[in-house]
């Protein structure tokens, strides 16, 4: 495999920002998910901070399971507001993260990291505030430390987490309960399904506190 970096086409940035707002909600990934069938859930990847809550377009790695490297050449390469996805085939054997990945991540504007994989420094990490989904951690560094190598890798190709297809561009909205990707040809259907679906549990907040029964609930929306 050979280092490749595609050029993608990024969502306008009015529609990313309105998938931002979202994140004020409740549990946005699930507002998502609940918003279209085509939108994918990927669980099992935890928040560095429970509290924390992002969307934004994928920039996607995949690296070989074979000959894993250190990924962070292609911060050069990404712009401000994007989620770093790096697909490791959920290796425990070495990190693919750490905290001058986060601290550098953090300078060049970067809304979080989600990987597949273990990271390490998660204390800095914590103490950064700066969002990262992981599956686990082990304190062994990235091997480009050890064998100063940073190829072969992938930057903007599909991948694949947990069963689930990300394209480069796809939006990927994340919290403590999962993340939601969003096939960026579907986004704008998707948000006004979100944005429906918020008003439908806030009323339904609404009438559950004045009184409402279950009955009640189910007679007239059908599922809650």
């Amino acid at each position: 495999m050979k280092t490749v970096y595609n050029d993608v086409t990024r969502p306008p940035e009015e529609l990313v920002q309105a998938f931002r707002e979202v994140t004020d909600e409740y549990s946005p990934s699930c507002l998502v998910t609940d918003a279209r069938a085509r939108v994918g859930g990927i669980g099992g990847l935890l928040p560095v901070k429970p509290h924390h809550k992002i969307a934004g377009p994928a920039l996607t790695v995949a690296l070989s399971i074979d000959d894993l490297v250190d990924c962070m050449p292609l911060l050069s390469r990404a712009k401000p507001g994007d989620v770093i996805v790096v697909a490791c085939h959920e290796t425990k054997r070495t990190a693919m993260w750490g905290g001058l990945m986060s601290t550098l991540s953090m300078k060049a504007g970067i809304a979080g990291g989600i990987v597949d994989g273990a990271i390490r420094d998660v204390d800095e990490i914590r103490d950064l505030d700066f969002p990262v989904w992981y599956r686990s951690t082990v304190p062994r560094p990235s091997p480009s430390a050890v064998h100063d190598r940073t190829e072969p890798v992938q930057f903007n190709v599909p991948v694949v987490i947990d069963g689930q297809v990300i394209e480069p561009g796809d939006i990927v909205v994340a919290d403590e309960n999962g993340i939601a990707v969003v096939p960026k040809d579907s986004a704008e259907e998707v948000l006004e399904g979100t944005r429906f679906q918020i008003g439908k549990e806030k009323t339904i907040r609404e009438k559950i506190n004045s009184g409402a029964t279950l009955a009640q609930l189910l007679a007239e929306f059908g599922h809650l």
